[in-house]
């Protein structure tokens, strides 16, 4: 039997939270004591997991009564995420991070699946297919503010 890592263990219980409400609110204190871990692991997963390109805003407050809130993205109606988007993609993106933007379109109902893989098979390497690993981030990140901008404005 393959055992999880820390990460993915704590990853899952707060997506398992997420399915039935729209947004949490936790103590990354206290969440490091349920899983016996460092409030650092609770850093990293937030941060590493639970942002824009995976369909999350995270906010927090620091102090005594500090807090961390995840919320789910809700794209239709919330256009400044779009814009929110175009601003992580900036002048380059890899076909990696690219890839995650268009899976949580996908799981937001925003793209349907064809349109999904019309987009990866636009931005994929192999289309692009170019020696300049750097131009090619630069090419797709174009394709993807484009993309984006359509959407936003979409009816």
């Amino acid at each position: 039997m393959q055992s999880q890592n820390i990460s993915d263990i704590i990853e899952k219980y707060l997506k398992s939270i997420l399915a039935e409400s729209d947004e949490i609110e936790i103590k990354r204190s206290e969440m490091a004591q349920l899983f016996n871990c460092v409030p650092s692991q609770i850093n990293y997963v937030i941060n590493t997991r639970f942002n824009v390109q995976n369909g999350y805003i995270v906010r927090s407050k620091r102090g005594g009564g500090g807090y961390i809130r995840i919320e789910k993205i809700n794209f239709v109606d919330d256009y400044d995420v779009f814009d929110e988007l175009i601003s992580i993609v900036g002048e380059s993106i890899s076909f990696k991070d690219a890839f995650q933007m268009i899976k949580s379109l996908f799981q937001a109902e925003v793209l349907t699946r064809s349109e999904a893989n019309l987009i990866l098979a636009i931005i994929d390497k192999k289309t692009l297919n170019l020696a300049d690993c750097k131009l090619e981030n630069m090419l797709r990140a174009r394709i993807m503010k484009n993309i984006l901008n359509r959407l936003k404005y979409d009816d």
